[in-house]
């Protein structure tokens, strides 16, 4: 819920369904420079509380971990119906996928908004070459089947040496992006 993402520090801006309209019209008319007045114009409190604020000091605690593994295990151990679904829900992901955000998350807040961009789109490619990208696709949308074939099956079977190739930088192909715009 976009209410949600704005009591989370997520969204900067959050304005309703029924404003979208005058938002866009006011963003195609205004140049680079006044986007962000733009959005502030259109800038609105949420109008209901956080849904999750229940749950915020469960989210706080097993989310602070240093690895993927290690929310689970700590969501594992709160055991509430709440932590239950998150980590059903987190089993059915790519498990190579989750530890790769997770450190994209975690090395983040050291970086400069360039240096996020170039290690973002690195590791985009390097997911999109692997295949893993094309099987959640495929379990999706093509056979509908909801059984995707992640390699590897689960999060305990992710090894540093698998994560760390998404890391390496593909300059060729980044400054080739730099260049056509």
């Amino acid at each position: 819920k976009g209410a949600d993402l704005k009591h989370m520090g997520i969204a900067t801006h959050y304005t309703t369904a029924q404003n979208l309209t005058a938002l866009k019209g006011d963003i195609e008319g205004c140049d680079a420079d006044s986007v962000l007045n733009t959005l502030t114009k259109h800038d609105l409190s949420p109008p209901s509380p956080f849904s999750l604020k229940p749950q915020d000091d469960l989210i706080k605690h097993c989310f602070s971990a240093s690895s993927v593994l290690e929310i689970i295990s700590r969501l594992e151990e709160n055991g509430t119906e709440f932590a239950v679904k998150l980590v059903k829900s987190l089993r059915k992901m790519s498990p190579r996928s989750l530890v790769i955000t997770h450190k994209l998350l975690s090395i983040a807040p050291s970086k400069s908004y360039e240096e996020c961009f170039v290690m973002e789109f690195n590791a985009s490619q390097h997911i999109w070459r692997s295949g893993e990208f094309g099987r959640g696709v495929r379990a999706l949308l093509v056979d509908k089947d909801n059984v995707p074939a992640w390699r590897p099956s689960s999060v305990e079977e992710v090894t540093e040496e698998m994560v760390a190739e998404y890391f390496t930088e593909n300059e060729q192909t980044w400054k080739t992006l730099i260049e056509a715009q």
